[in-house]
């Protein structure tokens, strides 16, 4: 068979209407091309399954950028609507992986897990849990791509720790790791760049929620990094791309299997992110908060959170053999300090000034504070996590694009809880005034407030082995 995305030599340019040459496309994009991706954009979108040659054309032809962009979009979409067998997200997976480098750990003896997660707004998890497996000699080597999070990322919120770098080299990654037991750092562009070209055009179209497309998205990641397996928390809610409880339990199960498929460990945790996680949103308020459940402290939703995914985290990479064994030693990491001195050995690390977690009220405060005032008693029935992280954003976002870190809520009164008129549902910190009446539309639009106490979500969904 004629390999009909290899390189040619004599450019040409395919006409698609008058005089049209698509925005991106390659002049060396032929018609034969077009013509041989159409029939396999058509067979998906009639819902048959693709060959592992057929997905192996495809991710070979992003590489070499022989697709035209209204094709990768018709893919993608047709993959949306028509979905993939576990056999097809597989072969996708495999290949997003294959498409860039695999990061070597192997001179790491113990076990090497990571975690994940399908968004969450105020979540710390990712930071305490990996203290705490990097505490037990599980070694956490934690790629984060520069699209993680709703709208603030993980990144942004390390960021706000003066000095702490996560943009270098991977003989560096790999020296840290084995030195500390654990590394944050971006994903750099020779890691899964298939993937980092889909999950753009992917935000364009509407398909971010794709059960296979996400499923090849976090494991092509994660998997590049070298780890035995992963622990990926399916959020599912308002604070989250996944808004369908049902799609969530879906999503864990493929991404279960497709590791499995791949002989990579697996497990799927599916959690309620229907509103903010813990007491805070925003960059610095929420490495504050991490501090806090750190010392085994905070609120007690996320502490309870922390020791769900933590024990599985323990289990999956064989430090304990039982669930309360499991739970024993993340108490145990808490409560005698291990965990933050391990957080703290990581910021230096990174060149971060360790005496802003020493001494967090050293760190310079927000010149505004002001209520977000109930405007009537009743129990809180809805505080939409998207709406909450967006006005924050608005509110911390300078002139010059950077992020004020200084900026945030704090104090988030929860969904079942019983307020007075006038009683603050959110403490908001800020610096400028410019942009507060838009941030202030987006977090009284996150409250719905009624007369009865409301039914509550289950913290904890289901858990997929």
């Amino acid at each position: 068979m004629i390999d009909i995305f290899e390189q040619k030599n004599t450019p040409h340019t395919c006409g698609l209407g008058r005089g049209y040459v698509g925005k991106n496309m390659n002049s060396e994009i032929s018609h034969e091309i077009i013509k041989r991706f159409g029939v396999l954009i058509e067979k998906k979108v009639c819902g048959e399954e693709l060959t592992d040659s057929e997905i192996r054309e495809i991710t070979n032809a992003i590489i070499i950028k022989k697709i035209p962009d209204f094709q990768l979009s018709a893919f993608l979409m047709a993959v949306y609507f028509q979905s993939m067998s576990i056999q097809e997200a597989s072969t996708w997976t495999e290949e997003l992986m294959l498409s860039g480098d695999i990061i070597d750990i192997g001179m790491i003896s113990g076990p090497k897990v990571d975690r994940c997660s399908t968004g969450g707004v105020g979540d710390k998890s990712a930071f305490v849990l990996m203290a705490i497996a990097a505490c037990c000699g599980i070694a956490v080597p934690t790629l984060v791509d520069s699209y993680d999070g709703l709208v603030i990322s993980d990144l942004d919120k390390m960021s706000s720790v003066p000095g702490f770098d996560y943009k270098f080299d991977t003989k560096r990654f790999q020296k840290q790791l084995k030195k500390i037991g654990c590394c944050y750092y971006q994903q750099p562009e020779n890691i899964a760049p298939v993937d980092v070209t889909l999950d753009k055009v992917r935000r364009l179209i509407g398909t971010i929620s794709s059960v296979p497309l996400v499923t090849g998205s976090i494991l092509g990641s994660k998997l590049s990094s070298g780890v035995d397996g992963v622990v990926v928390d399916v959020k599912w809610g308002n604070g989250s791309f996944v808004k369908d409880m049902e799609q969530a339990k879906q999503l864990g199960r493929m991404i279960t299997r497709v590791a499995r498929a791949l002989n990579k460990k697996c497990i799927a945790i599916v959690t309620d992110a229907n509103q903010p996680l813990g007491k805070t949103v925003g960059t610095w308020l929420e490495i504050k908060e991490t501090i806090e459940l750190l010392q085994g402290q905070g609120d007690v939703e996320m502490q309870d959170l922390i020791l769900r995914i933590g024990m599985e985290f323990i289990r999956l990479a064989g430090v304990a053999g039982s669930t309360l064994s499991a739970k024993q030693l993340i108490i145990k990491k808490l409560s005698d300090g291990s965990a933050l001195n391990k957080f703290k050995e990581l910021i230096a690390e990174q060149g971060g000034d360790t005496s802003y977690i020493d001494n967090p009220e050293k760190y310079p405060q927000a010149k505004y504070s002001r209520k977000l005032a109930a405007q009537k008693r009743g129990y809180i029935h809805t505080v939409n996590a998207g709406m909450i992280a967006r006005g924050v954003s608005i509110l911390s976002k300078k002139p010059d694009g950077t992020i004020d870190h200084m900026v945030g809520v704090s104090d988030i009164m929860k969904v079942g809880m019983q307020i007075k008129q006038g009683e603050p549902l959110i403490m908001i910190h800020y610096n400028d005034e410019t942009n507060l009446e838009s941030a202030l539309e987006y977090f009284r639009d996150a409250y719905r407030l009624a007369p009865k106490r409301p039914a509550l979500n289950e913290l904890i969904v289901e858990r997929i082995a």
